[in-house]
C-alpha cells in the first residue's frame, strides 16, 4: 500500500483500509514520513469515527503487532476527552467500542492489554453502570469460572490463566479509577460496586492464598503454576486492598456495616505477611546457599513474591496514612509494627543481605516501609500523646535505648557505597543528601533519621541522655550544659580515633545531634564544642573531609533551628573556612558549606556586623564554586545560596557588586538552554538591586542585556517573568534612565515595553508597573523619544485586554499626563487615535462601557484640561474632524458622561480633580460648556466644596507665600505606592502625589479664575450674566459665591 498518507482523504467516517495506510506510516522507521504520517494522524483523530477504527484494527490479530500497539496508544491517550465528544464518537459506535474492549481479556501482547485497561477504566468512569451494566459480569465471570477450573485442576492452562490475568488486572484497574474520583456519582456507584464484590473477592483470595504456603517450596519455586498462584493471589489482593482502604475513612458513618470486613481483611492480611515473608526469607537463603542461578520460572516467582510483600506492606501504610489513630487501635496492628522492627533489627546483624533487589534477603524497600510503619506508630505509643488511642502501648526504656543505639550505630553512619558515590560524583552526591526530606520514606539512612527524631521528640527522657552521652565519648570530653546523665552512653561499634571507621561514627554521632537539635540544645554547650570543631575543620587527615562535612552541616542545622545565635564569629569562621577548603575530595565539603552558610544567614535573628567580616571572603568563593561545578543543578543552589547571602547583607553588599556581576554574562552563555539557571541568574540580579538600591545605577550594562536576552524566541515564554521583576526592581532603584559609564541605560528597553505592550497581553500585569516606573522617573525623555509608537501600543492593549487591565493602563496614562506637559504629548495622542478612541468609549450611545472604566478616562480628560485647556479643546476639534462629528456632539456627550461619572468617584483627590477639570472647560467660553453652568457644574462645585476642608498656610507675616495648603481629606489609597516602599521609586510617588495640582492648588481660587477667564472668553461679565448664570437659583448663586469668592 504506497500511498502518500499527506494524500489520504479527508472523510467524516474514514474507511479502515485508509487509516491502515496512514498508521502504517506513522509506524515506519523512515522518519520523515513517520513525522507526516504522525501528524496526519493527529489530524484524523479529530474526525468523527476515527477513533472506532483505530479501536477496530487494533482488535484485528492478523495485523502486524506494532500497528495494532499505535492504534490503541493512540486510543489510550485520547479516549478521556474524545468520549465526552458525541461529534467524534457517535452513540451508534459506543456499543461497539465498549463490546470490543472486553475481547482483549484474551489478548496476548501485554503493550496492548495495559493500554485496554486504561480505556476500559475511563471508559467505565463515563458509562458504568447505567450505559455498560454488563461491564462487572464481563470481568467477574471469567474471574470466577478460570478461578475454579484453575482450583479443580493441578495443572496451568496458558489461555485460562491468561484471561484471568487480563480479568483480574483490568478488575484493579476499574476500582482504581473510580477509587480516584471525587464525584458524588462516582462514590455511589464504587460503594455500589464493593457492596457486591468484597465478599466474592474475599473468598476467591483465602481460597488461592491458603494453598501458597504448602506450595511456596524451593522445589515448587521453577514451577510456572507456582508463579501464576502469586499473581493471582497478588492482584485479587489489588482489588481487595482499593476496596478496603476507601472505605476505611468511612467505616464511622455511612459503611460502619463493613466494619467487621476490615477488621477480617486487615488481621488476615497482617497474618500473611508474617507467613510469607518468613517462607520468603527461608525459600532466597535457600537459594544462596545451593549457588545455583534460579531458572527465569524461578526468578519470576521470588520476584512476583517480594511485589506481593510490598504491597501487604503499602497497605498498611496507605490505613496507616489515613488515620494513623484508629490504626493504631485496629487489632493485630501492635504485632505487626512489631514484627516489622523485628525484620529491621534482624537485617542489620546480616549487613551482607540487605539489597535493593527482589532477590534480597532483606530488601531496601521492605526494611523501609517497616521504618516508616514504625516511625509513624511511635508517636502513638508515647506515655505524654495527648490523644490516647490504640491499646495504650507505651515502649519500655530499655527498649528505646536499644533502638536509639541501633539507629546511630548501625544505620546512620555511612556505608562504603556513600563513600564510593562521595568520590564518583561529588556534586550528585550532595544532591542526592539534599534531597534527604523528599526521599526518607524510599532510603535507609534519611529513614533511619526520621525514626530517631520521632523517638526524640515522644521519648526524649530516654534519648537526650544517650545523644549527650553519645556526644561526650566520641569528643572526648564533656560537653553537658546543665547536668549529668546517669544512664548508660551509646554503646560504639568504634572506639574515638582518628581511623575512618572511628570517623564515620562521630560523624553518625554528629547527625543525630543535628537531627535532635532541638531537644539537646539545653544539655550541650555548643559553644565549646565550636572550639573542637574548629581544630577538626583544620586537621588535614583525608578521612576528616567526612567530618568536616557534617561539621558544617550541625552549625547550619542548630544556627537555622534557633539553637545557637549566629551572632558568635567562631560560626562564620569555620563556615567560610570550609567553603574555601580545596583540594582532594573537598568538593562535597565545599558545596555543603554553601547550604549552611545559606542556612545560616537566613534566620530571624541574624546579626549582619557579625558577617561583615566574613561577606567579602564569602561572595569570592561563592562565585568561584559557581563557576567551577559542572552540573546546573549544583549551580542553581550555589547560586540561590549567594541569592540569599546578598539579600540578607542588604547594602553590606555594595563593594562587592563589582566581584558578583564581573562573571555574570558569561555564566548566562555557558547555560545555554538550561532555563531554570537563568531564571536563577536572573533572580539573583533582581535580589542585588534591590540590596543596593540607589547604588545600583551602574548595574545597567548587565540588566539591559540580560532583559534584552530573556525575550528571545524560544526564551520568553519561561524567563519573562522573572525578567520582568528584575525590569521593575531596577527602574525602581533607578536615578536616571540614561547611560551611566557608557553602557546601555534603562531607556533602551522602553522599545521592548511597547512591543510587548501591543502584542503580549498575558504580561500587562507587571508591564503597567514598568511603564509607571518609565514616566515617574523621565516622562519627558520617554515622551520625546517614544511618543509616535506609545500611544498605538495603548491603543491596541486597551481594545484587547481583560477590563482589570483596562483599568491599570488607564491609571499609567493618568500618571503620565500628570507629569508631563500635553505640549509633549497632545499631537502623538491624536494620531494614534488613542484619544479619539477615548471619545468614542465616552460617547457610545448605548452607555455599555463599565463604570469604573468609563470613571478613568473622565479623569484623563480632566488631568489634560486642567494643564492646557487649549490642546484639550484641539484635541476634541481633531477628533470631531477625523471621526465626521459635530464638535458639538462631542462637547455634550463628554459633559453628559462627566455628571454622570461623577458619583463613580469617591478618592477626595479624584473629586476634585473632576472639578478642576469642568472649571478648566468652563473657561473656555464653550456655549456647551456655559449651558450646564447653573445646573449640573454649579451642583458639581457645591458637593466638592462641601466635602473638601482645605485652608492655605500663612507665612509669619501673614501672606500665603508658598507655605502651601493643608488638606483635612488627603490620605494616599494604599495601592497608590503599589509594593514600591523602601525603593527611590517610593520617593518619586511621595513627590508625584505631594505635587499633584489637586493638593498644591486651592479649589476655591481655582474655580474662581477660570470663571474670570470664562466671563471674557464669552463676551464680558453681562453676557456671562444674562446667558448662563441668570437661570441659577439664587440660593445655588449665594452658595457657589460664598464657596468661591467668600462672599455672602
Amino acid at each position: 500500500m504506497n500511498v502518500d498518507p499527506q494524500n489520504a482523504p479527508t472523510l467524516s467516517a474514514i474507511s479502515q483500509q485508509q487509516l491502515y495506510i496512514v498508521v502504517s506510516a506513522a509506524a515506519s522507521q523512515n522518519p520523515s514520513e513517520m513525522l507526516a504520517a504522525s501528524t496526519r494522524l493527529k489530524e484524523l483523530l479529530e474526525q468523527p469515527g476515527t477513533l472506532n477504527v483505530l479501536h477496530e484494527i487494533s482488535a484485528q490479530k492478523s495485523i502486524p503487532l506494532p500497528i495494532r500497539q499505535l492504534c490503541i496508544i493512540q486510543i489510550k491517550n485520547v479516549v478521556m476527552n474524545h468520549w465526552r465528544s458525541r461529534r467524534l464518537i457517535p452513540d451508534h459506535e459506543r456499543p461497539a467500542i465498549r463490546a470490543r474492549c472486553i475481547t482483549f481479556l484474551d489478548e496476548e501482547d501485554d503493550t496492548i492489554s495495559r493500554c485496554n485497561e486504561i480505556i476500559v477504566a475511563k471508559i467505565a468512569r463515563s458509562d458504568f453502570p447505567q450505559k455498560w451494566p454488563s461491564l462487572e459480569s464481563d470481568l467477574m465471570t471469567p474471574v470466577t469460572n478460570n478461578l475454579g477450573l484453575r482450583q479443580a485442576s493441578t495443572g496451568s492452562d496458558p489461555h485460562s490463566s491468561r484471561i484471568l490475568h487480563r480479568s483480574l488486572r483490568l478488575l484493579n484497574a476499574l476500582l482504581k479509577e473510580f477509587s480516584r474520583t471525587k464525584m458524588m456519582t462516582s462514590a455511589k456507584t464504587l460503594s455500589q460496586l464493593i457492596d457486591r464484590l468484597h465478599l466474592v473477592l474475599s473468598d476467591h483470595y483465602v481460597k488461592i492464598a491458603e494453598g501458597l504456603s504448602a506450595s511456596l517450596t524451593v522445589v515448587n519455586l521453577s514451577n510456572p503454576r507456582t508463579a501464576d498462584d502469586l499473581l493471582f493471589a497478588h492482584l485479587l489482593f489489588k482489588c481487595i486492598m482499593k476496596m478496603a482502604v476507601w472505605i476505611w475513612p468511612r467505616l464511622r458513618d455511612t459503611y460502619s456495616r463493613l466494619q467487621p470486613w476490615f477488621t477480617q481483611a486487615f488481621q488476615s492480611s497482617a497474618i500473611q505477611l508474617r507467613s510469607l515473608y518468613e517462607i520468603r526469607i527461608a525459600l532466597i537463603s535457600a537459594v544462596r546457599v545451593s549457588n545455583v542461578q534460579p531458572d527465569p520460572t524461578a526468578t519470576r516467582s521470588l520476584d512476583l513474591l517480594t511485589r506481593y510483600v510490598r504491597t501487604l506492606g503499602k497497605f498498611f501504610r496507605r490505613v496507616q496514612q489515613l488515620d494513623v489513630h484508629r490504626f493504631v487501635a485496629l487489632p493485630a496492628c501492635d504485632d505487626l509494627v512489631s514484627y516489622y522492627w523485628d525484620k529491621v533489627v534482624q537485617a542489620n546483624t546480616s549487613p551482607e543481605l540487605i539489597a535493593d533487589s527482589p532477590q534480597a534477603v532483606y530488601p531496601v524497600r521492605f526494611l523501609v516501609q517497616g521504618m516508616v510503619l514504625f516511625k509513624e506508630s511511635l508517636s502513638q505509643w508515647s506515655p505524654t500523646r495527648k490523644v490516647k488511642s490504640g491499646s495504650g502501648t507505651t515502649l519500655p526504656q530499655d527498649f528505646v535505648e536499644n533502638a536509639v543505639t541501633f539507629l546511630v550505630t548501625r544505620f546512620m553512619p555511612l556505608n562504603p557505597s556513600d563513600l564510593e558515590g562521595w568520590m564518583a560524583d561529588p556534586e550528585e552526591w550532595v544532591n542526592g543528601e539534599d534531597k534527604e526530606d523528599e526521599q526518607w520514606e524510599f532510603e535507609l539512612r534519611p529513614c533511619a533519621e526520621r525514626v530517631l527524631m520521632t523517638f526524640s521528640n515522644q521519648y526524649q527522657q530516654y534519648v537526650t541522655p544517650l545523644l549527650v552521652a553519645a556526644f561526650n565519648k566520641v569528643n572526648g570530653s564533656c560537653l553537658v550544659a546543665s547536668r549529668d546523665f546517669p544512664r548508660p552512653t551509646i554503646e560504639l561499634l568504634a572506639q574515638p580515633g582518628n581511623d575512618l571507621p572511628a570517623i564515620i561514627q562521630k560523624e553518625a554521632v554528629y547527625s543525630a545531634v543535628g537531627r535532635c537539635a532541638n531537644r539537646l540544645k539545653e544539655h550541650i554547650d555548643f559553644g565549646q564544642w565550636l572550639d573542637l570543631a574548629a581544630s577538626e575543620a583544620n586537621n588535614p587527615n583525608a578521612d576528616y573531609l567526612i567530618l568536616k562535612r557534617r561539621i558544617v552541616w550541625l552549625i547550619g542545622k542548630w544556627v537555622s533551628d534557633g539553637c545557637y545565635p549566629p551572632t558568635d564569629v567562631r560560626v562564620w569562621q569555620i563556615l567560610v573556612h570550609l567553603l574555601s577548603d580545596r583540594g582532594t575530595g573537598t568538593e562535597v565539603v565545599r558545596l555543603t558549606s554553601a547550604s549552611a552558610l545559606q542556612d545560616s544567614v537566613n534566620v530571624l535573628n541574624f546579626n549582619v556586623e557579625a558577617f561583615v567580616p566574613f561577606l567579602g571572603q564569602t561572595i569570592s568563593e561563592l562565585m568561584q564554586l559557581i563557576a567551577e561545578v559542572e552540573s546546573m543543578e549544583s549551580k542553581r543552589k550555589l547560586a540561590t545560596c549567594l541569592n540569599t547571602v546578598i539579600e540578607r547583607a542588604g547594602d553590606k553588599i555594595v563593594p562587592y557588586v563589582s566581584v558578583i556581576t564581573s562573571p555574570l554574562p558569561h555564566l548566562w552563555l555557558s547555560a545555554g538552554e538550561e532555563i531554570l539557571f537563568k531564571n536563577t541568574l536572573l533572580h539573583l540580579v533582581t535580589t542585588l538591586i534591590t540590596a543596593i538600591g540607589e547604588n545600583s545605577a551602574s548595574l545597567s550594562g548587565i540588566v539591559v542585556p540580560l532583559i534584552q536576552e530573556s525575550f528571545l524566541p524560544g526564551l520568553a515564554v519561561q524567563l519573562d517573568d522573572d525578567a520582568l521583576k528584575l525590569w521593575i526592581a531596577a527602574l525602581r532603584n533607578a536615578s536616571t534612565l540614561d547611560s551611566v559609564a557608557g553602557g546601555p541605560g534603562l531607556l533602551d528597553l522602553f522599545p521592548l515595553a511597547i512591543k510587548l505592550l501591543s502584542e503580549n497581553l498575558d504580561l500587562l500585569g507587571k508591564l503597567t508597573t514598568i511603564l509607571e516606573g518609565y514616566f515617574l522617573l523621565n516622562s519627558t525623555a520617554v515622551l520625546a523619544r517614544h511618543a509616535v509608537q506609545l500611544f498605538p501600543a495603548f491603543l491596541r492593549a486597551t481594545e484587547q485586554a481583560l477590563p482589570a487591565n483596562v483599568k491599570h493602563l488607564l491609571i499609567a496614562l493618568e500618571i503620565l499626563f500628570q507629569m508631563a506637559h500635553p505640549s509633549a504629548y497632545a499631537e502623538a495622542l491624536h494620531l494614534s487615535g488613542l484619544f479619539a478612541s477615548f471619545m468614542k468609549t465616552l460617547t457610545d450611545e448605548n452607555d455599555k462601557g463599565d463604570a469604573l472604566i468609563l470613571t478613568h478616562h473622565i479623569l484623563i480628560m480632566a488631568r489634560i484640561a486642567v494643564v492646557d485647556r487649549q490642546s484639550f479643546v484641539q484635541l476634541i476639534s481633531a477628533t470631531a474632524i477625523s471621526q465626521n462629528i459635530s464638535e458639538n456632539s462631542l462637547w455634550e456627550t463628554l459633559l453628559d458622561q462627566w455628571w454622570r461619572r461623577f458619583d463613580n468617584l469617591s478618592e477626595p483627590r479624584h473629586r476634585k480633580l473632576s472639578a478642576m477639570g469642568i472649571a478648566a472647560l468652563v473657561s473656555t467660553g464653550r456655549p456647551e460648556v456655559l449651558q450646564r453652568l447653573h445646573s449640573e457644574i454649579f451642583a458639581l462645585w457645591m458637593d466638592v466644596f462641601a466635602e473638601l476642608k482645605e485652608i492655605v498656610n500663612r507665612d509669619k507675616d501673614g501672606t500665603s507665600g508658598d507655605a502651601g495648603l493643608t488638606l483635612y481629606w488627603d490620605q494616599p489609597a494604599d495601592s497608590y505606592y503599589n509594593g514600591a516602599e523602601d525603593t527611590l521609586e517610593y520617593e518619586r510617588r511621595r513627590s508625584a502625589y505631594d505635587n499633584d495640582i489637586t493638593r498644591t492648588t486651592l479649589l476655591s481660587s481655582f474655580v474662581a479664575a477660570r470663571l474670570q477667564e470664562a466671563e471674557v472668553a464669552c463676551g464680558g461679565t453681562q453676557i456671562m450674566q444674562a446667558e448662563y448664570l441668570a437661570k441659577t437659583d439664587p440660593i445655588v448663586l449665594k452658595q457657589i459665591m460664598t464657596d468661591v469668592f467668600g462672599k455672602h
